[in-house]
This record gives structure tokens, sequence and C-alpha cells, in this order.
């Protein structure tokens, strides 16, 4: 695979956008209207936080085909001390070329970049079940929570070198990018692309009605209300809530298999 990596240029602009809009356009939130995801991109280019360094496209034989930005954040430990690290996402790879590597692929190549640097770590939100094949280790592992003092795996922490986190801890701060969009803001935003039907995530009743008595009120409980929302959680929790079994999982996997939905 003749894969190349570059830094992002103005000309890329509306062509990374597209390509995050159509790889994020399946939804996993229920209260959405369309992704936010080519939003987002749009305004960490303009953030403060922005790493220049990191914002890099992934070009396979000359076409565009993935694209990954970072900002730095803080850990803020318990006496108010402060370190950088950092955060990427989106991570988006062309639904063309998904299951090829690619994702994998430019998360290697800017991690070299970001220790070249000098960074100490990468933090993000992301799928369970995916990134610890890359490496990531759950945050809580190293005494970091999130900003409100939550654990959970789909937060997790990737260091760029051996002891890089060693006697860091705290709460992690993100860029106010992330936690500032709106629908209103997105509908607006996407009036620049191509008209494209909106998505609809599938009810996790279509889950439940496969489940034994035991496992479905053991999901019910997570709140979760829809089969794409099931990314947010990782195989591990789901089997150690209360009344889940290896059997349930099973179930889950085929369910989930049979829609679609990556987890």
């Amino acid at each position: 695979m003749n894969l190349h990596f570059r830094l992002e240029t103005t000309d890329d602009h509306y062509a990374v956008e597209e390509m995050t809009r159509e790889a994020f356009w399946e939804l996993w939130e229920p209260d959405k209207a369309i992704c936010d995801e080519h939003l987002l991109v749009h305004r960490l280019r303009n953030s403060d936080n922005l790493i220049p360094e990191l914002n890099i496209v992934a070009q396979l034989d000359d076409k565009l085909v993935g694209h990954i930005i970072y900002t730095k954040a803080t850990i803020i430990g318990d006496c108010d001390n402060e370190r950088e690290v950092l955060t990427f996402g989106p991570l988006t790879v062309s639904p063309q070329v998904q299951g090829m590597g690619v994702g994998q692929a430019l998360m290697r190549y800017s991690f070299a970049e970001a220790k070249r640097l000098g960074y100490l770590a990468v933090l993000i939100f992301g799928h369970p079940n995916y990134y610890p094949r890359i490496g990531f280790r759950p945050a809580a592992e190293f005494g970091i929570t999130t900003e409100e003092g939550s654990s959970f795996d789909a937060f997790m922490a990737y260091p760029l070198y051996e002891g890089a986190l060693d006697g860091i801890n705290g709460r992690y701060i993100i860029d106010d990018a992330y936690m500032g969009l709106t629908q209103d803001d997105a509908l607006e935003f996407d009036k620049k692309f191509p008209p494209r039907a909106p998505y609809q995530t599938r009810p996790i009743s279509i889950l439940l009605d496969r489940l034994d008595s035991a496992a479905r009120k053991a999901m019910e409980k997570t709140g979760i209300e829809s089969l794409e929302m099931m990314t947010e959680k990782s195989a591990k929790e789901v089997l150690a809530l209360p009344g889940m079994d290896k059997q349930g999982i099973d179930a889950i996997y085929r369910v989930l298999k049979e829609y679609g939905v990556k987890w």
C-alpha cells in the first residue's frame, strides 16, 4: 500500500471536512440530527491549542484517505500542578479504505512525530475495543480521570515513551472546542456540503429482544439507547454488569455484526 503522510494545507480544508463528514455520518446518538465532527475539525484549526506539526493527512496513491488533528490538553493534579499532554480527534479514515490499516498507520506516524517534538502522552475518548490494539490503556491505570472525576474504559492514555506518565495524575482538561458543539451550528455548517439524508440510529430494543432475561435487564440499566451507542462500552465493561455472562456477550456480538455496528 503506497501510503504517504504530510501536513494538511489550506487547499485540503474542504476535502478533509467532506471526508470527515462522510466517515462520521452514521451517528450513535439518537438525539442528534447530523454528525458534527466535520465542524469540529473546522474549529480546531483555529484553536490556540492546535499543534500544526501534528495536523496530518494520509494519501494513498495521491488520493486523500485519512486525517488526524492534535491539540494540547492538560492534566491538573491535586495541588493544581499542571502537565501538558495531547489529544487527537477526529481521526478520520475515508469509508472507501476503512479496515486497511490507514487509521493505525496515521496514529503510529503521528505518535512518532509527537515523541520527536517532546510530548509526553496522548489521551483520548474512543472506541474501547479498538484503541487498546494500538497500545492505549485505561486512563484510570495512571490515576487520570475526566474533568468531572469519572473513569471508564473509553477514556484511554498512550504514553509516548516508557514511564512518561509516572507520577502524573489528576483531572484531564481538553480544548473548549470539543465541548461547544451544537446541532444548530452543525446544521448551519453542513450547508456548505451536498445535501444528504440524515442517518437513523437503530434502537437498542433490537438487541434487547435477542437477550435472555438477566442479560436484558443488565443492558437496560446502562441507559444505552441505540445499537450504535454500544461503541461507548468495552466488552469487558459489559461483561462485568450484574446478570451479564459470556452467552450474553456472544449474542451482542452477533446482533451488532448483523447490523454492521463495529464493536
